[in-house]
């Protein structure tokens, strides 16, 4: 039976029933996309993991030229360059020395929804996850964003203006490129002002880095990066908070969760059942996944919420079970894991702490099959998530 994308899903927060079947039967399926394009659909743990951690499979179609600014979106020695170079200033413990800083902001941001839910119904994305995923990000580029009023609706224009959804539409993809050239713009200011007021943040670090062998980040590569980092971290924390959230009231979890001694591991778990996907890869040769032939040129989807999912590698996969043995896939795996996986599960830990102790008694507004629901082609979650005391 041929597969048509998307696959149905009752359960916003469920993934679609048809993805066990396909586990099961042909973890490498032949699929139609929603574009009519046809692609090979992966849903197990072990070859979606093999999936992204293989060279053959890159980000672009072979012979497809990427400009070099964007990097982050190039395979082979390109991008383990630029890898390389952020990773001197992406690290750990500048992570680790935001964390309180970070926990201050979810405090605050909480606040704000919890005295705005006295009144009525309030929005969960628009009071604390998607602040709170842009204030992070400024404080870690050295970035007051707060005085930057228009710098949110230039994030959510771009979202809203997903370049791949648009593709077929030439008016809806216009406004993806009038959007993401606006954020790329504001992008390059901030680059300019680094370069010109360095001072003890990612993005100074980031201008100033120089390798014998590298050379240095050039200012296109600089903005690209940067702004990828704006628009995508803000997406992901943005719908992986509310989805977090959703879960944790369903299951009747959010209060006391400040207390219990496993809360690190409990938002490992909440990430494996986030729903974040991975851009579609591309065969750059023939290769064999499993038993199927994948051709050169053929478009390859490696579904993490599938592997995430998958009972031959979790068991009771939609349970919550903290401290389950061995890696997810949540953030990725190989040359293209996510470069703020470290970032988002401070600012996850935060907000869901600051929540449960401000605000154990929150509850859903609506039923969770009436949430308005983004779902992209790589991030989805809750366009608003009504909540009351």
């Amino acid at each position: 039976m041929e597969t048509t994308l998307p696959l149905e899903r009752p359960d916003p927060t469920t993934p679609p029933a048809r993805y066990r079947w396909l586990q099961e039967h042909e973890p490498v399926a032949r699929v139609v996309g929603a574009d009519g394009t046809p692609a090979w659909l992966v849903t197990s743990y072990e070859l979606v993991a093999a999936g992204l951690a293989d060279p053959r499979l890159g980000l672009t179609p072979p012979g497809v030229e990427v400009d070099e600014r964007a990097s982050l979106f190039r395979d082979g020695p390109a991008h383990t360059r630029l890898r390389r170079l952020v990773a001197r200033a992406f690290t750990p413990r500048r992570i680790a020395e935001l964390a309180p800083r970070i926990e201050t902001l979810a405090d605050r941001h909480v606040a704000a929804l919890v005295a705005a839910a006295q009144d009525g119904p309030a929005d969960l994305v628009d009071l604390l996850s998607a602040p709170l995923a842009v204030g992070s990000l400024g404080l870690l580029l050295g970035v007051d964003l707060d005085d930057h009023p228009r710098f949110r609706g230039l994030v959510d224009d771009a979202l809203r203006a997903d370049p791949m959804a648009a593709a077929g539409d030439p008016a809806l993809l216009a406004e993806a490129e009038r959007a993401w050239g606006a954020l790329t713009a504001f992008t390059a200011d901030l680059v300019v002002a680094a370069r010109e007021r360095p001072g003890d943040d990612l993005l100074s670090a980031l201008v100033q880095i120089r390798d014998a062998d590298d050379g240095r980040l050039g200012d296109g590569e600089l903005v690209a990066l940067v702004t990828v980092l704006l628009a995508a971290g803000g997406l992901t924390v943005q719908g992986g908070l509310a989805v977090a959230v959703v879960r944790l009231l369903a299951d009747d979890l959010l209060a006391g969760l400040a207390d219990r001694p496993d809360v690190p591991e409990l938002v490992d778990e909440l990430v494996r059942r986030a729903g974040v996907e991975v851009f579609p890869r591309w065969a750059q040769e023939d290769l064999v996944l499993g038993d199927v032939t994948i051709a050169v040129g053929e478009k390859v989807l490696l579904r993490l919420e599938a592997a995430n999912h998958d009972p031959a590698r979790f068991a009771d996969p939609e349970a919550l079970r903290p401290g389950r043995a061995g890696p997810h896939l949540g953030f990725g795996r190989g040359p293209h894991h996510c470069l703020g996986a470290a970032l988002a599960r401070v600012e996850l830990t935060a907000a869901l702490t600051a929540l449960s102790r401000r605000a154990p008694g929150l509850r859903l507004a609506v039923p969770v099959a009436d949430i308005p629901w983004h779902r992209g082609e790589v991030d989805s979650g809750p366009m608003m998530l009504m909540l009351r005391t």
